[in-house]
């Protein structure tokens, strides 16, 4: 599978998705090579809701992983 796959993504192209696509690109898809289209959807999945979702600090979020971010607004939602 090509890694320009990527390029068609369907979403609007902002400052966000530049960012996650990017990492992605960098962190995860130049380094693998995918034999089918399947295999690529699950390791970029695996890849999303185990690294970048739960490890990666964001600079949007003042460097925080957004899981840990996202914890700290259910509670604060739950409290109020």
């Amino acid at each position: 599978m090509h890694r320009s796959a990527l390029k068609s993504c369907p979403l609007p192209r902002r400052p966000q998705h530049e960012s996650f696509f990017g990492a992605l690109k960098n962190e995860r898809v130049s380094r693998v090579t995918y034999l089918t289209r399947e295999a690529a959807r699950q390791d970029i999945t695996r890849y999303i809701e185990f690294r970048y979702n739960r490890k990666r600090l964001h600079s949007a979020v003042c460097y925080h992983p957004p899981r840990e971010v996202h914890a700290e607004y259910e509670k604060l939602r739950i409290a109020a």
